[in-house]
């Protein structure tokens, strides 16, 4: 379901920087394209990179008004109803533990998922199908990752390339990996001479949007991808970035 409408935006006047191998001061690194025996290891970086949004995604719903009312409202009740100040606190921390097993759960269907389609082989997933995965490499050891693929359906007149699996161990953050992975998928798009590249992220990914909007790209709406996000209310923000001739 939608929560707000998209709107397309393009930039002109945009000068793209280059997209060279990088090296950070702390730590040296260079991207390089994915390969089979990378597997394990990309895995590994993509599922804990998902499972740290779980206690994030907690606080959030914490914060709901309708969750401190379900807090709080039931707990009461059950004082003023049965008088038990004991009954009370035990139904406390029992909510309090059902919504931290909610919090989680659609972090684990969404890579379970992502274990079962696209990440299940990589190379026919996006090297084999028009598109590309990187890999970011220190100390001979893959530290963050990134991939792309072309959208199917494109708006009219558009070739657009779609960012995925963005994602950057917690030991090697700070070092500008994300953003020399995400300058890779941009020339990469450029060189194949597509119009965009469009991506997702949810609303909890700050760090992420971030990025993105420093970067160039242009929030063009929001959506829910399934009623246990709406539940949570946790959207998922769509990005664009156009390049000046498109």
């Amino acid at each position: 379901m939608k929560c707000q409408l998209r709107t397309q935006g393009k930039r002109a006047g945009k000068r793209m920087p280059r997209f060279e191998a990088q090296k950070s001061p702390m730590a040296p690194y260079h991207i390089r394209h994915y390969q089979d025996s990378d597997y394990e290891s990309v895995v590994d970086v993509f599922i804990k990179g998902a499972e740290e949004y779980i206690p994030v995604t907690f606080r959030h719903v914490l914060l709901l008004p309708r969750t401190l009312l379900l807090l709080f409202g039931v707990p009461l009740t059950l004082v003023l109803v049965y008088g038990s100040w004991l009954l009370a606190v035990v139904c406390f921390f029992f909510l309090l533990l059902l919504l931290r097993l909610l919090a989680g759960q659609p972090w684990k269907q969404y890579v379970a998922k992502c274990l079962q389609t696209d990440m299940v082989d990589i190379t026919k997933s996006y090297l084999n199908a028009h598109g590309s995965f990187w890999v970011a490499e220190s100390g001979g050891q893959v530290v963050g990752t990134v991939a792309a693929l072309p959208v199917k359906d494109p708006p009219l007149g558009r070739k657009q390339l779609q960012l995925f699996r963005l994602s950057v161990s917690s030991q090697h953050r700070g070092q500008g990996i994300a953003k020399a992975l995400v300058r890779t998928v941009l020339q990469f798009a450029r060189d194949q001479g597509y119009s965009d590249v469009v991506l997702e992220t949810s609303i909890l990914q700050q760090g992420a949007m971030t990025l993105y909007l420093g970067m160039g790209f242009q929030k063009t709406g929001q959506y829910f991808i399934s009623m246990l996000w709406r539940l949570m209310d946790i959207c998922f923000n769509q990005l664009n970035y156009s390049f000046p001739s498109a």
